[in-house]
């Protein structure tokens, strides 16, 4: 019994077989993107750039400020805050109680 390569169905030409092994690439290394984290910036007026926006202030901004701002709910902003800000983007966020303002986040210099 012999093995006969695979044609293409209607043309009758051979079909090219992959090595074994090969993995189909994925969606991000077709586009040509990197691993590393390059693009920090939101696309303007997005709700991602507002918080950066508005973390960005010397002030910071509150949780209520950035519910708000976004129409998120408090658990939405802080996984933004803690997923995409911090993780994804690499921003340095910090918090800290402010007397008459109650826990205050700012993105702090520096990555």
């Amino acid at each position: 019994m012999s093995i006969t390569p695979k044609t293409h169905r209607h043309t009758g030409a051979k079909q090219a077989r992959k090595p074994r092994g090969t993995r189909k690439a994925t969606k991000t290394a077709r586009r040509g993107a990197t691993s590393e984290k390059t693009d920090t910036s939101a696309r303007h007026g997005t709700k991602q750039a507002i918080l950066i926006e508005m973390l960005s202030q010397p002030k910071g901004a509150t949780l209520a400020d950035l519910v708000t701002a976004t129409g998120w709910q408090k658990h939405s902003v802080r996984g933004a805050i803690s997923g995409t800000l911090k993780k994804k983007l690499g921003l340095a966020v910090t918090s800290a109680v402010v007397e008459a303002r109650g826990r205050v986040y700012r993105i702090s210099g520096g990555r």
